[in-house]
């Protein structure tokens, strides 16, 4: 039979050891961090490509469902949840992309960071060892329809330090987040969204 994540975390502190395992910084931070931010720098290796793509940015969330992933090298995009839509402004383009938000976000790491702590209803998450300093979980989607085959996060001091994301197309996004704050207030002005005049708005 399969443990709970809350039974996981039980038998886990009650064995105790010097550091937390990876499933119980995951509760920890589910539980403990309502909002925060953060730098992070990606890696994107497409299969068969020769070299990744690069960019970097910031994110800040509020649970539940409210965040704002922003690129900001090499080019500008913006990626905005209001708990409600998901929008998407590509300021070269000056384009905006609008879609539901429950509908599109799947096993993105906006889903998994800021999320309604609802982990267990549509992930399997299991333990996934150590390495270079961190404590991993895997996290496999329930639903085929997401197009992630897995995510592994990394975590220290109950914070989420790396992420790497398995697509079903053999595809590789690494993250790496530095000066991760919690629970640091917040203007909500920084979840809203309203598209630029003149930029051209497709979905809904």
């Amino acid at each position: 039979m399969r443990r709970s994540l809350a039974a996981l975390f039980a038998l886990l502190m009650l064995a105790g050891g010097a550091e937390a395992s990876g499933l119980a910084q995951l509760k920890a931070f589910l539980e403990g961090a309502k909002s925060g931010r953060a730098t992070f720098r990606q890696s994107v290796m497409a299969k068969g490509a020769r070299a990744p793509q690069e960019s970097s940015g910031t994110f800040t969330f509020q649970r539940p469902g409210r965040f704002r992933w922003s690129y900001e090298k090499p080019y500008e995009q913006l990626i905005v949840g209001d708990g409600a839509k998901l929008w998407i402004y590509d300021r070269d383009l000056n384009q905006v992309i609008v879609r539901r938000q429950d509908a599109t976000l799947g096993a993105s790491p906006a889903a998994l960071l800021a999320g309604d702590n609802a982990l267990e209803r549509n992930f399997e998450i299991t333990e996934a060892g150590k390495a270079q300093g961190v404590e991993l979980v895997d996290a496999r989607p329930r639903s085929p329809e997401t197009g992630i085959d897995r995510v592994r996060i990394g975590f220290r001091d109950n914070l989420p330090r790396t992420m790497e994301l398995h697509d079903a197309l053999g595809n590789v996004t690494t993250l790496t987040f530095d000066g991760f704050e919690r629970n640091v207030a917040i203007d909500a002005a920084q979840f809203a969204f309203v598209p630029p005049k003149g930029a051209d708005v497709v979905g809904e």
